[in-house]
């Protein structure tokens, strides 16, 4: 296993399912297409057109894996609704993503609608209350 770094969307308040890092794959790889492409029309030089004709077949196997992804995580929002919640909440991994080392999403700075940002029909989802973050007590630092 290779230690890469790798970028991880922070999105408050929710894990995200790693449908979101194949659609962000797909559409780098398809706005490469669209450059190669550019510059092929500027040069006239097929070897662009060529590396855009690549990059297109791996766009659209990247497609193919989100669909295959997002159609496991939309199955799991079906058949089993609360772990879904659980997974999103980062309170457990996603079912089809690696489970060993699992740590749960930090929630020691999630912000309340309701109070922090005066949404007011979001009064029923205070999260004020909540009690201290799981991963801090666990012993990792957000």
């Amino acid at each position: 296993m290779q230690n890469d770094a790798v970028w991880v969307r922070g999105v408050t308040g929710i894990q995200l399912h790693h449908t979101t890092n194949l659609q962000d794959a797909n559409r780098f790889l398809a706005n490469a297409v669209m450059a190669l492409r550019a510059a092929q029309v500027r040069t006239g030089d097929e070897q662009y057109s060529a590396l855009a004709d690549q990059l297109k077949a791996m766009a659209q196997e990247a497609g193919a894996l989100e669909s295959q992804a997002r159609d496991r995580m939309q199955g799991l929002h079906a058949s089993d609704p609360e772990r879904f919640v659980r997974c999103r909440e980062g309170h457990e991994p996603w079912p089809d993503e690696i489970q060993a080392g699992f740590v749960p999403r930090h929630t020691c700075r999630d912000q309340c609608l309701y109070h922090t940002h005066d949404v007011l029909d979001a009064i029923m989802q205070c999260t004020c209350g909540q009690p201290p973050c799981r991963a801090c007590a666990i012993g990792g630092t957000p």
